[in-house]
């Protein structure tokens, strides 16, 4: 009686709602990392710390990650959406919390492999809320709204942690951010419910819902991850992860320190820390809301979404030009358009778990590509620690190999995606769906 009542009262789509608030999960996700690599200059100075130990500090959290990606996929594929991500999240809030309390480099480094064992759950649990919540046609203009947290939560993260050092100093930059996720977890615990179970949806949408999902096959089998990387589709969406995400890293966990290598002062360069968040983005919604309405124009579902994997892979090229300029405008204006490339690429390389994958393995899948792009970026860390050392130390531009590489790889990355990511025997056989 009560679910019917509340589903008279909803006059309005729930599965946007639902989106909003994995949004605001990224959002805090992102605020809590970013802590660090805004700190790093100042933390660099007071500790005595080197690049290769700043590189190293990331790593550890980076190899957390990495695991943390693949096991907490199929943690979430086996307890649920709801329950998986409530304990997650309150494990990353406390750790973040307690960072305050690191006195030095070992310190440090332990409380970033707790957060990156926390924080790992984050996209393979939203990915597969998508997958319960939302038709395809829609899949990727909401992965991409919940994916835009990550830049929203770079762009606001300068504000709100350099603010609260250069009030209070760093401890208490790094608890104030932590509360924030209690305050997500009460709007989650409260609001998310399968379609099926929950109270507030109108049965005009929970029909809507459940309708593709009973036109398709049976999406409830979990695989085993041997069975899964057998499958060259696994590999594509793996690819499309690893050769592109440790380019969003190194501009989330180095570009302040990038800025400073140019001269810049960050109390005067805030701009040119979030104007490319804001361009990824851009570029995340654009594909979505483009890919969606391809496909409701007759386009295949897997042409909507590669035609994004090669625009961006192209378009974060525009990178490699900014070693040749320290106008801090002009750097901004690079990098911004690389990060809406990446964003139109990164938003394909979420969706594509639950457009190929059953909803028992969305998580899982999703999980492993996560790991793959995190063992990328520990390889990434560590040379651009140790490179950007040796050429600090030879008095020349430390960060333009690293750029000229950064613009590079992700293009490799849309060539093995549009090699691997196809219908082959797999689809024949039902293993994956046709795209």
């Amino acid at each position: 009686m009560i679910a019917a009542t509340a589903s008279r009262r909803a006059t309005y789509p729930i599965r946007w709602w639902i989106g909003g608030i994995l949004f605001a999960s990224t959002v805090i996700n992102y605020v809590d990392r970013q802590t660090l690599s805004l700190l790093a200059p100042f933390l660099k100075r007071d500790y005595h710390w080197s690049n290769t130990d700043y590189a190293n500090i990331v790593v550890a959290f980076r190899a957390a990650y990495s695991v943390g990606q693949t096991v907490c996929g199929r943690f979430i594929d086996r307890t649920g959406t709801r329950r998986g991500l409530t304990i997650t999240v309150v494990w990353y809030s406390i750790v973040s919390v307690l960072t305050s309390l690191a006195s030095g480099f070992r310190s440090f480094t332990v409380f970033r492999v707790l957060l990156g064992l926390g924080e790992s759950a984050n996209w393979p649990g939203a990915t597969k809320a998508v997958s319960e919540w939302f038709p395809a046609r829609e899949r990727a203009l909401a992965t991409a709204l919940f994916d835009s947290g990550s830049s929203i939560g770079g762009a606001i993260a300068p504000m709100i942690v350099l603010s609260i050092y250069f009030r209070w100093g760093w401890r208490a930059a790094f608890v104030i951010p932590g509360l924030l996720g209690f305050l997500w977890l009460a709007a989650w615990r409260r609001f998310y419910y399968s379609p099926e179970d929950h109270p507030r949806i109108s049965e005009q949408e929970r029909e809507m819902i459940l309708e593709e999902r009973e036109s398709s096959r049976d999406r409830t089998s979990r695989p085993r991850w041997l069975d899964l990387l057998k499958l060259p589709q696994t590999w594509g969406t793996i690819a499309a992860k690893t050769f592109t995400d440790p380019v969003f890293f190194f501009i989330a966990d180095w570009f302040p320190i990038y800025l400073v290598s140019k001269g810049v002062s960050l109390r005067n360069g805030l701009i040119a820390v979030w104007i490319p968040f804001l361009a990824a983005d851009l570029g995340s919604l654009s594909a979505g809301a483009v890919s969606g309405y391809l496909i409701k124009r007759g386009w295949p579902l897997g042409r909507a979404r590669k035609v994004f994997v090669l625009l961006g892979g192209i378009g974060i090229l525009l990178i490699i030009p900014s070693v040749l300029t320290v106008k801090l405008p002009v750097i901004t204006i690079l990098f911004a358009l690389a990060t809406f490339s990446y964003g139109c690429f990164t938003t394909v390389a979420n969706v594509l778990p639950s457009d190929l994958f059953e909803s028992g393995s969305v998580a899982s899948v999703s999980g492993l590509s996560g790991t793959g792009a995190a063992l990328g970026t520990i390889v990434a860390f560590e040379l651009i620690g140790r490179l950007s050392d040796a050429r600090l130390a030879s008095a020349t531009h430390a960060f333009d190999p690293i750029i000229v590489a950064a613009g590079l790889i992700p293009l490799i990355g849309a060539f093995l995606v549009l090699a691997l990511v196809r219908n082959t025997r797999a689809t024949d056989e039902g293993l994956v769906q046709r795209i």
